[in-house]
């Protein structure tokens, strides 16, 4: 990876699309692992361990092919973004068990929101009414995707609603990282930190996989680790603003990936909760790059 690569929007785009089809597969293969689809339901807990363990393995093998130059790290806050990540991805692992993937990538889509209400506190941000309003929008979508009423889909819900509000904490501390540190160096320290959280939690719930359930363990991580490389390096081309709307192709990857190979359509609750929660984010995003090109308002 270039030190400073070339501003390329349409390549910038692509990579997005692909961090998005890529996300929404670790999603399906999540709830794969989660039912009965590959043989007995695995622990929320032992899929993310799949996760960092296949993620690490694929990360350092392109840390050992590029050797990348690597400076003295943030421990403290490399520690405390992983375990806010390992919670995100444990809670929303959790809940692609319960609900339709779309509902649970739509909930996921409510992170910045979340990271702008933190930033208030921990780093002293002023956020306008044009920005609370989008948050109002976004957190309405997700009381309509909670379907009061449905003690099930109400509590695969609330689990993705936990990971996005640890997502959003865990953006802040990416943005202090990445002042300071590079991409490449923060996703290896985050996932070794990451694996061994989750390797600590995994001695409560282990149980032997099947051969195709490590198999689908293994694609997780990888397509993990390949979401984020294609992320980052979509981030460094473009601005934030160019490239997150093409992130919300996640939302039609896993409505497809979940039709496809679980028959399950999203319904009329689905698609306007999803309508609602990414006309909020739009509006944050909009919002969100106004400011940073200082146009007041």
């Amino acid at each position: 990876m270039s030190a400073h690569p070339l501003h390329n929007p349409p390549l910038a785009a692509g990579l997005t699309l692909a961090a998005a089809a890529f996300v929404a597969g670790t999603t399906l293969l999540a709830k794969a692992l989660g039912t009965d689809a590959l043989g007995p339901a695995l622990h929320p807990l032992q899929i993310s361990h799949g996760r960092f363990l296949f993620a690490l393995v694929a990360i350092l093998v392109f840390v050992a092919a590029t050797r990348p130059r690597l400076t003295r790290p943030h421990i403290k806050l490399h520690i405390l973004r992983s375990c806010l990540g390992w919670g995100g991805v444990t809670l929303m692992f959790a809940a692609a068990a319960f609900i339709p993937l779309s509902d649970a990538t739509a909930i996921s889509f409510l992170n910045p929101v979340f990271c702008m209400v933190l930033a208030v506190p921990i780093l002293g941000e002023r956020v306008g009414p044009v920005r609370w309003t989008a948050a109002l929008i976004a957190l309405i979508g997700a009381a309509i995707l909670t379907r009061p009423g449905a003690s099930t889909v109400e509590l695969g819900a609330f689990l993705a609603l936990g990971a996005a509000m640890l997502f959003g904490a865990e953006l802040i501390a990416i943005k202090r990282l990445a002042g300071s540190e590079a991409p490449v160096q923060i996703l290896l320290i985050n996932n070794i930190i990451g694996l061994c959280i989750a390797t600590l939690a995994v001695l409560f719930v282990w149980a032997a996989p099947t051969l195709m359930q490590w198999l689908a363990l293994a694609a997780l991580g990888v397509l993990m680790a390949a979401a984020q490389a294609c992320f980052v390096n979509a981030m460094a081309r473009a601005d934030a603003s160019f490239v997150a709307p093409f992130f919300y192709a996640a939302l039609v990857f896993a409505a497809a990936y979940d039709a496809a190979v679980f028959g399950v359509w999203p319904d009329t609750v689905s698609v306007v909760g999803a309508a609602v929660i990414l006309a909020g984010a739009g509006l944050l995003a909009w919002r969100e790059a106004m400011v940073k090109g200082k146009v007041s308002g």
